[in-house]
């Protein structure tokens, strides 16, 4: 086996007012044998066999501020900020496969060296015992795509709304609804999971029938992913035997809320497509200088097994700005090992019709899964009416025919184009 096969390559992007190569050289040394003296036992083989390398620095513009603010004592008074991006290899025989192993050695311990300015994980590539190691998808895209009978065009989801308060018997009766009007995917708001005016088993109860009646009368079966996540594995896991036993296919997990250790445990046991949301992710990631890229983080839960990973849009009501929804949906739709390891790309946040063609126009495909809250369930004239306008919009988005056009004899896309036409997030 080559040595590339036995090498896990993080990039650091460091800014810093002294050296970039002395603090690359320190992050290689901290996060494997390195420490603040010579250590007894701490031999040139040692170091051969197990210590981090600098394999690659490539020099950046350097910036007049630093990224992390002037509060710092050693940045108060510096005038200019180097900066660059540095590859670093960690051997596989000292980090080994564990996910937690590797997060603590190569990433979580980064943040706290002294002299930096600004500290970003930009880059992390694996070798292919990992993929050995760790199951990856269940469904992904495919998957995904064939429980849902989507073939040739994006699947089409909604989110049940308002988020909070509805009961069960008031979620069924949306659940018809969007489900007449030819609804793929309907999913649990993630802050739903088991209140006490709509608890999941009860939810689950009052849902399912309407999904499964609509299955025996029109041979279509609605995605349904409840919210399952709990802090305790064990009782994420009895939520998830419930979904399964009524005859459900999809969960909604909160990846940040329940972590690796119980994403794995439900992983290894689920019979459901997982959905991932991220919520808690911008903590990670919003401050420019400090942080992970999307692609770092991503990989951790697609090893981990995630389905379908939330991932923004474009003109999301968030703070995300396109090029970044972007670049989350091409890392999703890079194989790390093979195609089969893909998890289906879910374009969300603020979605309506009316981003469908900028959204084809920067991703070119229609392998994933358009979300749509207030963009359907807030249509004014009605849930139903609002599925038919995205699926109107996308319809005209991949066929290059303007939506103005299109919306001339499709009355659904007109009344979302006057109701949402203005910019603003659904």
């Amino acid at each position: 086996m080559n040595a590339a096969n036995d090498e896990i390559v993080l990039t650091y992007r460091i800014e810093t007012p002294g050296s970039v190569e002395r603090l690359a050289a320190k992050i290689a040394s901290d996060q494997s044998t390195g420490t603040f003296t010579t250590l007894p036992g701490e031999t040139p083989e040692l170091k051969a066999r197990v210590a981090a390398r600098v394999v690659a620095i490539r020099p950046l513009e350097p910036v007049a501020e630093p990224g992390f603010g002037r509060t710092h004592n050693d940045l108060r008074n510096a005038r200019r900020f180097n900066r660059g991006e540095a590859d670093i290899a960690f051997p596989l025989e000292a980090v080994g496969t564990d996910l937690a192993a590797l997060m603590t050695i190569a990433i979580g311990g980064v943040w706290s060296i002294k002299g930096f300015s600004g500290i970003r994980v930009t880059g992390l590539r694996l070798p292919p015992a990992f993929a050995e190691a760790w199951p990856g998808p269940q469904f992904g895209i495919e998957g995904s795509k064939r429980l849902m009978g989507v073939e040739g065009r994006p699947m089409i989801g909604t989110i049940v709304k308002p988020a909070l308060g509805l009961r069960p018997d008031e979620s069924a009766a949306m659940t018809r609804a969007l489900a007449e009007a030819g609804v793929d995917f309907i999913k649990d708001d993630e802050k739903l999971m088991s209140p006490a005016y709509s608890p999941l088993a009860e939810r689950v109860r009052a849902v399912m029938p309407v999904v499964l009646d609509h299955e025996q009368r029109t041979g279509k079966k609605v995605m349904i992913a409840f919210g399952i996540s709990a802090t305790d594995p064990d009782t994420m896991m009895r939520n998830h035997d419930l979904v399964a036993a009524a005859g459900g296919n999809a969960a909604v997990v909160n990846i940040n809320s329940v972590g690796m250790g119980a994403m794995s445990f439900l992983r290894k046991r689920s019979s459901l497509a997982l959905h991932a949301h991220r919520n808690g992710w911008d903590i990670l990631t919003r401050h420019p200088a400090l942080g992970l890229d999307f692609s770092v983080y991503e990989t951790f839960w697609r090893l981990l097994g995630v389905d379908q990973f939330q991932i923004n849009g474009i003109g999301a009501k968030y703070w995300e700005p396109d090029d970044s929804f972007v670049r989350s949906f091409r890392a999703l739709d890079r194989p790390l090992f093979s195609p089969a390891d893909r998890p289906l790309p879910v374009v969300c946040s603020g979605q309506w019709g009316g981003q469908a063609p900028a959204t084809f126009e920067a991703v070119r495909t229609t392998d994933l899964l358009y979300l749509c809250g207030g963009g359907v369930v807030g249509h004014p004239m009605g849930p139903a009416s609002g599925v038919r306008a995205v699926r109107d919009a996308w319809e005209a988005a991949v066929a290059g025919v303007p939506l103005e056009h299109h919306a001339r004899t499709h009355p659904e896309l007109a009344a979302s184009m006057a109701a949402f036409g203005s910019g603003d997030g659904a």
